[in-house]
């Protein structure tokens, strides 16, 4: 798909530039560790991916009003009141489908990991129980998506060294660097069926002027994340 496959280099280029734009505007030498934490949580570097859904969507003749990025992306939850998700689809008071879009850069994977694994599985249990309870009614299940994008350095690449005083982790993890442990969660949350489409991917800054990116995991590529998501909604809206 050589139209998709260009229109998601031109996203990974937004990803960089705007994550280049918010380390400079951050400041000089000294606030240097803050810039890097302003270019980690920035909320904008996804924006490109967000916008290149949004069009897919709208190609895909599901109307534009019904598709909500920027405001009016708050959805009741069930152990809180809200959550802001990135990107939400509601017709005709049917709630369709609401996605995350996740980020994360060098050089501090092991804590950032473990932050993102908690927010994936948080965010999909609250959701699945406020739609148990009748939160989107009248609504049949929506589809939720996740998709996440991991610097590809020699720091994502490592074998991490796990702990283990008392019982052994899964054997999975042993030796795993943060990019196999990505798949294995994004890919443990699919199975699970807490997300029903997902993607990961890879950069690297060094190549973002090309806006390369590597799918690792052939069951998480754009494609079999978009694909299933353009399906359930434009099913409904037509």
């Amino acid at each position: 798909m050589p139209e998709l496959d260009s229109r998601i280099r031109e996203a990974v280029r937004h990803f960089w530039r705007t994550r280049d734009q918010q380390s400079t505007a951050q400041g000089s030498e000294a606030t240097r560790d803050r810039s890097r934490r302003g270019a980690v949580t920035g909320g904008k570097q996804m924006d490109g991916f967000i916008r290149l859904v949004r069009t897919l969507l709208i190609d895909a003749k599901v109307p534009e009003t019904c598709i909500a990025i920027d405001k009016r992306i708050e959805l009741p939850g069930w152990f809180r009141a809200e959550k802001k998700w990135d990107l939400v689809i509601v017709h005709a008071g049917e709630l369709l489908a609401a996605i995350e879009f996740k980020s994360q850069i060098g050089p501090s994977f092991g804590n950032n990991f473990n932050n993102r694994t908690e927010e994936a599985l948080g965010s999909a249990t609250d959701i699945w129980a406020a739609y148990r309870e009748g939160a989107f009614r009248p609504s049949a299940r929506p589809f939720l998506g996740y998709l996440m994008l991991l610097e590809d350095c020699d720091r994502s690449r490592a074998p991490v060294k796990v702990v283990t005083p008392h019982f052994q982790v899964f054997p999975e993890f042993k030796g795993a660097s943060y990019r196999e442990r990505y798949a294995i969660l994004i890919e443990k949350l699919l199975r699970e069926r807490l997300y029903d489409g997902a993607c990961f991917m890879l950069s690297n800054p060094n190549s973002a002027p090309s806006g390369e990116y590597i799918e690792p995991n052939p069951e998480l590529t754009f494609a079999k994340f978009i694909t299933p998501l353009l399906a359930h909604v434009a099913s409904i809206c037509r």
